[in-house]
């Protein structure tokens, strides 16, 4: 295949490669790592906040003392021991009486997702999702060749109303519901007491699944999260999430707390996927959970990024463009805002890199492509004067932006930098109504 160049393999791409895209997230990476760039981009978590120097000594400790089994193969279910600590981690969100048989341990919680949709999915079938949702779970769904229809949220999660219309719209195709109820990535929002219950109920009378993605219920900055959905309803649920927003990303361990009809497919997907997931990571979340105080420390990540959010919320207050609103998070680690009338986030994009800021455009969030007038903005990962930095270069991109707009014919009046109330920073933009 002498001269063969890269395109001359499109033709031999299997039918559910063809219509995959980079995602907006990696697309950043390599320009929001760099030194001089403020990323309000990501979604890492604060490590540095870890006892840095007692982790390194514990996973030492893991090697020399359990190295035999701990660097060897495991079992596809992961170990019963981190499937115990597991359930007993579960039991601090609420969901009580968990079995660990039920549990499945997972290569973070991305694998999770790509586990069910394996399990459920056909080519051609439709996942319901909020409006916007996750950009990992977009790229699963689209790898298994499904049709993601969105659900409309507003400032109390996802709309009952909107989703009994989807699953009529949709003549009973769809397969499951995938929702992030808690602190929802990208939106921020939380899905109210009530709607828990309502949504739970459409989806039992619908016979939809639910699968209930929480990775980060633990984060909360203003009391105590609401009871998840697995809390409330055994069966037709599956529970996923992970220890990389409260432990360590870099191990990559997750988990699956599924009905038991459908554990032994799990285990046997997972298999098939990866064989096992790494013993080694696996003992070092049982080790973790063992012998380290792991509830102080996300005691002290949430004071961490409460103080973070609400340096973000205050710069975006300070110095936002008039007509920018944004939600107000109690949780997690995002803030999801809306640009000013005729702003474009992606197009905007290029200029804010050279003005050295990153975030991610809204269009990532959305299968079919819209979003283009919000953007999602971290606050785990800076400090707050770098998050206030980043936001006023941010905002003086936005400037630019509409003044030109302007020179050149549009309707919308001269940008000015003017403090809204509070029901603008509480309510989510107009694409999440």
């Amino acid at each position: 295949m002498t001269g063969t160049t890269q395109d001359d393999y499109t033709d031999r791409y299997a039918r559910r490669v063809r219509g995959m895209t980079t995602s907006e997230i990696r697309a950043l990476f390599a320009v929001a790592s760099r030194p001089e760039v403020v990323s309000l981009a990501g979604g890492s978590p604060y490590i540095a906040a870890l006892p840095l120097d007692a982790v390194g000594e514990m996973l030492g400790d893991l090697a020399a003392q359990q190295g035999a089994t701990s660097l060897q193969y495991g079992i596809g279910q992961g170990t019963v021991e981190l499937r115990e600590r597991i359930c007993e981690v579960m039991t601090h969100s609420g969901i009580t009486g968990a079995s660990p048989d039920d549990v499945v341990v997972t290569v973070g919680g991305q694998q999770a997702l790509d586990l069910l949709a394996r399990l459920f999915l056909d080519p051609g079938d439709v996942v319901l999702a909020e409006g916007p949702t996750y950009v990992g779970a977009l790229g699963v769904f689209q790898a298994a060749q499904a049709q993601v229809r969105h659900v409309a949220m507003d400032a109390e999660g996802l709309i009952p109303a909107a989703l009994e219309e989807a699953i009529a719209r949709d003549g009973g195709r769809a397969k499951f519901l995938y929702t992030i109820p808690t602190f929802q990535n990208p939106a921020g929002v939380t899905l109210s007491e009530q709607r828990r219950e309502q949504i739970l109920d459409i989806c039992e009378r619908a016979g939809l699944l639910v699968v209930e993605d929480d990775p980060y219920g633990m984060l909360s900055f203003e009391g105590d999260a609401p009871l998840p959905l697995r809390a409330r309803r055994r069966e037709g649920v599956f529970y996923c999430s992970t220890f990389s927003k409260t432990f360590a990303p870099g191990l990559r361990v997750g988990w699956i707390l599924a009905p038991h009809a459908v554990r032994e497919k799990l285990v046997m997907m997972s298999e098939a996927n990866v064989l096992c997931p790494s013993a080694f990571a696996q003992g070092a979340v049982t080790k973790y959970l063992s012998t380290m105080p792991w509830q102080q420390q996300i005691k002290v990540y949430r004071e961490i990024y409460r103080e973070r959010r609400d340096a973000l919320l205050g710069a975006l207050e300070d110095l936002m463009p008039a007509g920018t609103t944004w939600t107000r998070p109690t949780g997690g680690l995002f803030v999801w805002a809306t640009l000013p009338e005729g702003l474009d986030s992606k197009a905007m994009m290029p200029r804010a890199i050279a003005a050295r800021v990153a975030y991610v455009p809204g269009t990532g969030f959305y299968a079919d492509g819209t979003g283009r007038s919000n953007m999602r903005l971290n606050f785990s990962f800076s400090s707050p004067d770098r998050l206030r930095e980043g936001v006023r270069r941010l905002s003086g991109v936005m400037e630019q932006d509409l003044a030109m707009r302007a020179v050149f014919g549009s309707a919308l009046p001269s940008p000015s930098r003017s403090r809204r109330g509070s029901a603008a920073a509480d309510a989510p933009g107009p694409d999440l109504a």
